[in-house]
């Protein structure tokens, strides 16, 4: 990180612009409210220094004032089963697409994305390395 920059971590205001409309709302109980929600703003600098760093969750740093590591990871788990990480990746692209930003020449598709809809070639049986057969043990 060069002199004067924001760390990696700290999530710039455009681009929080960008996310905080596709989180989910999460109301407040009226009848038993509890301890009130840290802001998703800093749970998400957490994130970020916990995926940035690779740090296990539960040394996230306090002194952050991201919460705990366990409201981190609990928050990235409900935001990713709302699908706001797919939403947020469609809409940078779109923006990056709309700007002439992208080179779709040079982009690549895995197999770990694209469902091989009759499968691939069948694999040969292993060949064994001994030098014969090996007793049976039954």
């Amino acid at each position: 990180m060069r002199k004067g920059q924001q760390p990696p971590w700290i999530v710039p205001d455009e681009l929080w612009a960008r996310i905080r409309p596709l989180l989910p709302a999460v109301p407040r109980r009226a009848a038993h409210p509890g301890r009130r929600r840290l802001a998703d703003r800093q749970v998400l600098s957490g994130i970020l220094f916990v995926l940035y760093t690779g740090i296990p969750w539960e040394f996230l740093p306090q002194e952050l004032g991201s919460g705990s590591g366990m409201t981190c990871w609990r928050r990235l788990r409900d935001w990713h089963q709302a699908g706001v990480r797919q939403q947020l990746h469609e809409a940078l692209l779109a923006d990056l697409h709309a700007a002439g930003a992208l080179d779709w020449s040079s982009a690549v598709t895995g197999s770990s994305h694209v469902r091989a809809v009759k499968g691939g070639p069948k694999r040969d049986r292993a060949r064994s390395t001994a030098p014969g057969r090996a007793p049976s043990t039954t």
